[in-house]
């Protein structure tokens, strides 16, 4: 008589998918919220859409902090390196004698620069990133005021035609408040950020860099004795993120349509904060890709809340840090009970891989 087969153990969610999981019920609870206590703003289609449009530039950044960040490094340089690639291709397109493809070369090499230069001290001289990443933060600034101190509006024809480019969706539009129909508008920045979101993730899902990078960031010693290169590994990791800062500046001009010294001012802390929200761990190790667009989302939810809301806008400060906190205690907490083996959480059959 034939025994019945053991049954199959369900796949055991990976911290880095739990607390992803955890970030999306969390925005999805914020911005349940926001559409019951302002359906006029929040349940446009419009407005959620927007938030990718209007913030692309900030959403690009987060990404490219959050890859540094699985590795075990910070990259505290991209605002400043965004800033710098704005300003530099608002001057290139008003020359005379720039174009809008040489504009996005001129963003992607300045980006490709700092990530290259950075990515080699820290990886193979062994210089701490912050004090790195500080340095290329303060040569971006200095940079950045000495090509041009003044705002300076990109008047180029092929560039504006680009800058007001837009995706018409009628079927997803929505009346005003005068009962006229106004489509859903789509600008590119936000197409740019889908894509990139996607081919990011496979990158990290599935490549051998995306699988390295997690064991670098999670044990480096470790990941050397496996026979990684560790230094490769990191130089590569800072690279593509210098190449995100790069991409980030031309959205952000394709949004804005000028050059300006206060260009992504800021722009680094908002992304390591939606990076720290959406899921990834500031030790390494730890992270999803997924997550950093619905960190920099939940981030700039409450500050459309506490706008219309008609707060002092201080307050999104005071928010925004103390969900920071939050969530930097609760994956603390999430990881130290899962090691302990006291916090137990699988897939359900239907999405397991073993199903």
């Amino acid at each position: 008589m034939h025994s019945l087969p053991a049954a199959k153990p369900k796949d055991a969610l990976s911290n880095s998918n739990l607390l992803f999981l955890i970030a999306v019920v969390i925005f999805v609870l914020m911005y349940g919220f926001a559409m019951l206590r302002y359906p006029g703003s929040f349940l446009q289609f419009q407005t959620f859409f927007d938030l990718f449009s209007l913030n692309a530039p900030l959403i690009i950044i987060t990404l490219g902090i959050s890859i540094v960040m699985i590795g075990g490094g910070i990259d505290i340089s991209v605002g400043a390196v965004t800033g710098l690639v704005t300003m530099c291709c608002a001057v290139f397109l008003e020359s005379g004698t720039g174009s809008v493809a040489g504009a996005m070369l001129l963003a992607l090499g300045i980006g490709i620069a700092f990530g290259l230069l950075q990515g080699y001290l820290i990886s193979y001289l062994d210089i701490q990133p912050f004090i790195i990443t500080l340095a290329g933060m303060f040569l971006a600034n200095g940079l950045l005021t000495t090509i041009h101190k003044d705002p300076l509006n990109v008047t180029m024809p092929a560039f504006v035609a680009l800058r007001d480019f837009e995706l018409v969706i009628p079927w997803l539009g929505t009346n005003n408040r005068l009962g006229n129909f106004i489509p859903l508008e789509i600008k590119l920045g936000a197409v740019v950020v889908w894509i990139l979101v996607v081919l990011l993730a496979v990158l990290m899902k599935w490549s051998r860099f995306g699988r390295n990078l997690y064991a670098v960031g999670g044990n480096s010693q470790s990941a050397l004795m496996l026979g990684i290169n560790v230094r490769r590994t990191k130089l590569y990791s800072y690279l593509l993120c210098g190449l995100l800062s790069g991409i980030a500046g031309f959205v952000y001009i394709m949004t804005t349509g000028a050059g300006n010294v206060g260009n992504a001012s800021g722009f680094e802390m908002k992304a390591i904060a939606a990076s720290i929200i959406g899921g990834t761990m500031l030790t390494g190790g730890v992270g999803n890709l997924f997550g950093s667009p619905i960190g920099a989302l939940t981030l700039l939810t409450i500050n459309e809340l506490i706008r219309a809301a008609g707060v002092n806008s201080n307050f999104q400060a005071i928010v925004s840090g103390l969900l920071l906190y939050i969530f930097i205690v609760l994956q603390s907490a999430v990881v130290w009970l899962r090691g302990r083996g006291k916090f137990r959480l699988a897939l359900p059959s239907w999405l397991s891989r073993q199903g």
